[in-house]
């Protein structure tokens, strides 16, 4: 039998440990489970699953993203085809996972103390939600556009959001109070919602003009999360890189961007080993659902790629990254034409007129 490559034994180590930390948190829960018991359940040594992640919640966080993912590849009923039956899908989808009364608590049930540990976690999950607003809100949009110029379901998202987040918290604090059915009607009818919802841009004077280039571009493979696929960052668009603390500014990019543009948000953080597994898990959450609940041709336009390795970001410019980096830059035939490294970047260059860009 031939001899596994050192990473081979590291991918094989890191799916020993997954699946012992799954097992683990299943049955004691992220406060009481043990890496003790985490690495005797895979076979291993204490320092082997540290040598995979730095820390317990770092593993917690892999694990739940694991799960996510692996959970949205399942088969897709007959998805909605209106915005109220689209709503009503989500929800149900989202609501299946729910635990009922006598159930074992579920692994996921101490995400949200994690989440309030720490301002820096608490800051990227709130980036995340809205990031998943303007996601929801695309699906919406592509389903029943709004009738007012400029008008999106931006709100109407956050509203359902907050009534699905809502409905798992209360169901693991008190088990049998939530009822699905009332969820998913809940939701359904929050499509009748008027918001007064209407995109506005950025003030201009807080936002530099984007600077026209002509440089080389090869960016390295990226995966797209939303659609769960592999995409080419090298065709004409808008790349976005955004680190978790600045994820609102997807919209921006994206709604100032020229009608059929690709935009690409790449997700970058200062703490890989926590904050992109947590980033991974927000996403496949919803999107897990939102390709059950929508005909495809309404998924979002939007796609999201998780850099944990910096690769893309130094392809872009940015060779060290952190939670507030903020830069973008657009492609067209296959070189970088303009970019922006401030504020507002990605409405910068996705609405700069490159026959007056600064140089």
């Amino acid at each position: 039998m031939a001899r596994l490559t050192r990473a081979e034994r590291q991918a094989r180590n890191r799916a020993r440990v997954l699946s012992a930390a799954r097992d683990e948190f299943a049955e004691h829960g992220f406060r009481d489970a043990k890496v003790d018991r985490i690495a005797e359940r895979a076979d291993l040594t204490r320092g082997a699953v540290y040598s995979n992640f730095p820390g317990k919640r770092a593993l917690y966080f892999s694990v739940l993203a694991d799960t996510a993912e692996h959970a949205a590849e399942g088969p897709r009923p007959e998805p909605g085809r209106t915005a109220h039956t689209a709503l009503s899908a989500l929800a149900h989808a989202w609501a299946s996972r729910l635990p009922v009364t006598g159930e074992p608590l579920r692994t996921g049930a101490g995400l949200t103390p994690e989440v309030l540990a720490d301002e820096p976690t608490r800051n990227a999950f709130a980036q995340l939600m809205r990031l998943n607003a303007v996601l929801l809100s695309l699906s919406l949009e592509a389903l029943e556009p709004p009738p007012e110029p400029g008008g999106r379901r931006t709100r109407v998202a956050e509203t359902v959001l907050t009534t699905l987040y809502g409905a798992g918290q209360m169901a693991d604090v008190a088990p049998g109070f939530v009822d699905p059915f009332n969820v998913v009607r809940a939701c359904e009818r929050l499509a009748d919602l008027d918001l007064a919802d209407v995109w506005r841009p950025p003030h201009l004077p807080h936002v530099s003009p984007a600077r026209s280039a002509d440089e080389d571009w090869s960016p390295p493979e990226a995966f797209d999360a939303v659609r769960r696929r592999a995409v080419s960052l090298a065709e004409d668009g808008i790349v976005a890189v955004l680190g978790t603390h600045r994820l609102e500014a997807a919209e921006e990019a994206l709604r100032s961007a020229p009608a059929g543009a690709a935009v690409t948000v790449v997700v970058v953080t200062g703490d890989p080993d926590e904050l992109t597994p947590l980033a991974r898990l927000a996403v496949a959450d919803l999107c897990g659902c939102l390709r059950q609940a929508f005909p495809e041709y309404a998924w979002p336009r939007l796609r999201v790629v998780f850099d944990e390795s910096g690769e893309i970001a130094a392809a872009v410019g940015v060779p060290v990254v952190d939670d507030t980096t903020e830069t973008a830059v657009r492609v067209a035939d296959g070189r970088i034409t303009a970019r922006s490294d401030a504020r507002g970047a990605g409405h910068a260059v996705a609405s700069a007129d490159l026959s007056t860009a600064r140089r």
